[in-house]
């Protein structure tokens, strides 16, 4: 997965289309077309803990990849913010005073109730260290707040409030928002 956020990542900022690289890479029947939609970075439970826990184990053994994995997502991370705050950057010379950021679900898959450690959070915290406020919409969370952010349960209130909607994972649910929404849901899939 990290191989294709970095190709994502790439062509972005080169002003190329992501999908049609990532495409063509994938007609290599060894690499085919599984696994290949980039998204914020890497989460869930296991994965992002257990990478760092590797990483961790590996004092005083050569090693590469798992450093590369551990920065790769980091650094994801870092490229999907520094995008959603030049969005708002960008509304902000346009007029609109204090834009606000919903970030829609929390959960890394669509279906999915589990949001622990999940990319988006990652995201969240660095938006929010710009001083950009957040709005979650996470209907399967009751807290009132996340991380200092208000969670919202009702999604026509989040898409009107919100300017800019950072999604993981595209829904139809954003179809009349689409211009609003910042994903680099490539393929609409998990």
């Amino acid at each position: 997965m990290s191989y294709f956020n970095e190709l994502d990542t790439y062509a972005a900022s080169r002003g190329l289309d992501a999908a049609q690289i990532i495409e063509g890479v994938c007609l290599e029947p060894r690499i085919g077309g599984h696994y290949n939609n980039p998204s914020f970075g890497y989460g869930g439970y296991c994965l992002p803990k257990d990478t760092k826990q590797l990483l961790a184990n590996y004092d005083k053994v050569p090693q590469a990849l798992m450093s590369a994995i551990v920065e790769a997502n980091r650094k994801r991370k870092d490229f999907v913010a520094e995008e959603v705050v030049e969005r708002v950057m960008s509304l902000v010379y346009d007029g609109v005073e204090r834009p606000l950021v919903g970030v829609y679900r929390l959960t890394m898959k669509s279906g999915s109730d589990n949001f622990r450690a999940s990319s988006v959070q990652g995201v969240m915290k660095r938006v929010k260290a710009k001083g950009i406020p957040v709005l979650v919409y996470e209907p399967t969370l009751d807290d009132a707040e996340f991380f200092g952010s208000e969670v919202t349960h009702d999604l026509v209130d989040f898409k009107r409030r919100c300017d800019v909607i950072v999604a993981n994972r595209w829904s139809d649910e954003l179809a009349d928002v689409a211009g609003k929404v910042y994903t680099r849901d490539l393929f609409r899939r998990d």
